[in-house]
């Protein structure tokens, strides 16, 4: 799937995903490839970004999430 990571000043992630774990308001969540459709709120804590046998981590204060046709949008501060 593709996902975006962008704050308001850049793009953090830009490519191709496997899996992705978000801290939302109700406790954590994995997206995966043909997730259905949502929209989401996200608190203070670490994105998981998975590809392959390489992971990486993110520190975000919150954001919101779009999750449509295999693509991720994440809009964090």
């Amino acid at each position: 799937m593709n996902l975006e990571i962008i704050t308001p000043d850049k793009a953090i992630y830009k490519g191709e995903a496997d899996l992705v774990q978000l801290p939302g308001i109700d406790g954590s969540f994995e997206i995966l490839q043909n997730h259905a459709p949502m929209i989401s709120a996200l608190d203070k804590g670490k994105i998981k970004v998975k590809r392959g046998n390489s992971e990486e981590f993110y520190e975000i204060n919150g954001g919101v999430i779009e999750v449509l046709k295999n693509k991720v949008l994440v809009l964090v501060q």
